[in-house]
């Protein structure tokens, strides 16, 4: 069973400091944990902050107006409306806007996870000022308390889920001690709980 998500499927919610637009068709919990699916845009030179790697979810996009610029592994792929790009659980990657104007995608992950909980954390943080311009947070103990929270969903790349939660572990102790808002660790929980 699945508990009751922040986001409903129709609902849209934008991060002001990387301009990425979400409207979501399917939610974790309208689908039983299968797939998390939703209309995506983004602006002119926006891009994902950094290279990561989904260990156990697929990643479809489907872009519908634009042309974006994909890293999957050694790979890059420039995609422009009805191109499909598919990135397989493992394999890192990376996408970038790089046409003039706004680009838009349709996007499925499978399972869901806990991935659209992810989304509405970072975008909290960002509406609270606590992003930088490149859409990171501000804070190192932010950082490794959003990381450490949500590394079954992303993770970076290089760095096996394991490696990552032991370099991370002392910065997540501090982030608990000092009373770091826990704001993801409250909405994230394990599949199936």
């Amino acid at each position: 069973m699945f508990r009751t998500s922040r986001i409903q499927p129709g609902q849209t919610v934008e991060n002001p400091v990387t301009g990425e637009r979400f409207t979501f068709t399917h939610t974790a919990a309208s689908t039983d944990g299968e797939l998390l699916a939703f209309d995506f845009a983004l602006r002119p030179g926006g891009s994902v902050p950094v290279p990561h790697v989904h260990p156990s979810q697929t990643e479809r996009f489907e872009v519908t107006a634009g042309t974006m610029r994909f890293r999957v592994g050694l790979r890059t792929v420039i995609a422009e409306a009805g191109d499909v790009v598919e990135v397989e659980p493992g394999v890192m990657h990376s996408f970038a806007n790089r046409g003039e104007g706004e680009a838009r995608l349709r996007v499925e992950v499978r399972p869901a996870l806990a991935m659209e909980e992810m989304f509405a954390d970072v975008v909290e943080m960002a509406q609270a000022g606590r992003m930088t311009r490149r859409g990171l947070p501000r804070n190192l103990l932010d950082l490794a308390l959003l990381a450490r929270t949500y590394d079954a969903e992303a993770h970076a790349p290089l760095l096996g889920v394991r490696l990552q939660r032991l370099l991370l572990a002392p910065l997540v102790w501090l982030a608990r001690l000092r009373g770091a808002d826990t704001t993801a660790e409250m909405h994230a929980s394990p599949v199936g709980a």
